[in-house]
């Protein structure tokens, strides 16, 4: 039977357990584990500057070499470690390759990260004699455990999405398992080794074997920040709207000013654009290439987007329905399933307590929509602005974010970067502004806040009234 693997390497991080698990490993006959082989510093092992004829500055140069090397020179199945920190690239080259076995050790982060204080203290990173063993109690540092807790999450969080994204599943194994003969063999399993372990390897000594407590100066400082960190993430608000990509052919430049616009559909873009125009014309329609090309052509560029508060920006979305943005059927699964009713096109609202009625029911509806709860698609006029702008990252995001409420002190700041003179842009105020000025109360506030509380939360908005 044809092996799964040509070789594996196994995610883990500093005082997981990752110098055991690999003794296991090389206890296995046909399976090589050779280090941390992309430590930034060293190759393999600490001080080794230099494995399989590959000297580190030739690794710098092409981390892939040393990767095809161990393969072809390493009878059986060859793998490494690799921590968060190790050559960025390699991460790509392993996920992308479906016969690379993906090993994922975990551990309590707090024992991992009390055991990484103790051994920076004492300098011992494994022991093989406990007559040797260096003792140590450390200091637990809130903001510090903080950054590394965040650190290993991170990682995790990326690499689980990497095996996702390619239908890949890995080997997940916690430090606590590795002394379980059961689960080691079937790790073995897994590679597709024939090779199984009779007993663990007994070459490494558990450094630190005291209760959490016992290993720290400030047992009570421990506990009590540890009480404060949100192990459940209740405090997240959960996001499943549809992600958005950078909408690069909306984005408009002027020709002779090096001033880039990124509009935000639903936002006070035409006046802005006709300003830009005034400069000396426009240039827009842009792909990635020729939005490149402009971006060198135009050095010292500046881009921006503007913020519209999400009430005032949800009724202009609102007043486009109700002119007859929907085809007939759509309308009536609105009005049916979700209660808005909306007057026929070409006729619209003349009571404001109906407006009134049916422009809530429509920011309940939108709440739904943006949580993927609707069979109507996440329109670009209604979708989140926090949305919007993370597709415009997805390209590059806007130097300056403003505001439609101070728009003007906005854009005076963008034109004395760029030497040009400040516009005097007065944003027209429109029968849809008058429309909400006259139904806005709090519960439409309320409302628009529990359908928009990412951009709320994100961009300081607030009620108007």
């Amino acid at each position: 039977m044809t092996r799964p693997f040509d070789s594996f390497v196994m995610f883990a991080e500093m005082r997981t357990g990752s110098n055991f698990l690999e003794a296991n490993l090389n206890s296995l006959p046909g399976v090589t584990c050779h280090g941390e082989v992309f430590n930034p510093v060293f190759i393999g092992r600490k001080d080794q500057t230099e494995f399989l004829g590959v000297t580190l500055a030739q690794r710098e140069e092409d981390p892939a070499l040393l990767l095809r090397r161990m393969r072809e020179r390493t009878p059986g199945l060859s793998g490494f470690r690799y921590f968060h920190d190790h050559d960025p690239r390699i991460f790509d080259l392993v996920l992308e390759d479906p016969r690379c076995a993906k090993i994922v050790l975990t551990r309590n982060p707090v024992e991992s990260y009390v055991s990484l204080k103790i051994a920076q203290a004492t300098g011992q990173w494994k022991l093989t004699n406990p007559k040797n063993l260096k003792q140590a109690k450390a200091r637990f540092d809130a903001a510090e455990f903080t950054d590394h807790l965040d650190q290993v999450q991170q990682f995790q969080i990326r690499l689980m999405r990497a095996l996702q994204a390619r239908g890949q599943t890995a080997f997940y194994i916690d430090y606590d398992d590795i002394p379980d003969l059961a689960v080691l063999n079937g790790l073995a399993a897994f590679l597709g080794v024939d090779a199984r372990l009779e007993a663990v390897d007994s070459s490494l000594t558990v450094q630190n074997p005291e209760p959490l407590s016992d290993k720290v100066t400030n047992p009570a400082a421990m506990e009590q920040a540890l009480s404060r960190l949100d192990r459940f993430n209740l405090s997240r608000t959960p996001n499943f709207e549809p992600r958005r990509n950078a909408a690069i052919p909306g984005y408009v430049a002027a020709r002779s000013t090096p001033m880039l616009f990124l509009p935000i559909k639903g936002g006070p873009n035409d006046p802005v654009i006709g300003w830009m125009e005034s400069l000396g014309g426009l240039e827009r329609d842009f792909t990635h290439k020729t939005l490149r090309q402009w971006k060198r052509a135009h050095p010292g560029h500046r881009s921006f987007t503007i913020l519209r508060h999400p009430l005032d920006r949800a009724h202009r979305a609102f007043c486009a329905l109700e002119q007859g943005g929907l085809q007939g059927e759509q309308r009536n699964i609105l009005a049916r399933v979700h209660s808005v009713h909306l007057p026929r096109p070409g006729t619209p609202f003349t009571d404001p307590v109906e407006r009134r009625a049916a422009f809530l029911a429509f920011l309940r509806f939108l709440k739904r929509n943006l949580a993927g709860q609707t069979g109507f698609r996440t329109d670009a006029g209604w979708a989140s602005q926090s949305a919007t702008l993370q597709g415009f990252s997805l390209f590059q995001p806007p130097d300056l974010v403003l505001r439609e409420d101070t728009l003007a002190e906005g854009l005076a700041f963008l034109c004395a970067e760029l030497g040009c003179p400040a516009p005097d842009l007065h944003l027209p105020r429109d029968a849809t502004d008058a429309a909400l000025d006259a139904i806005r109360d709090g519960e439409l506030e309320e409302a628009a806040r529990d359908t928009y509380q990412r951009d709320y939360l994100a961009f300081g908005f607030f009620a108007k009234r």
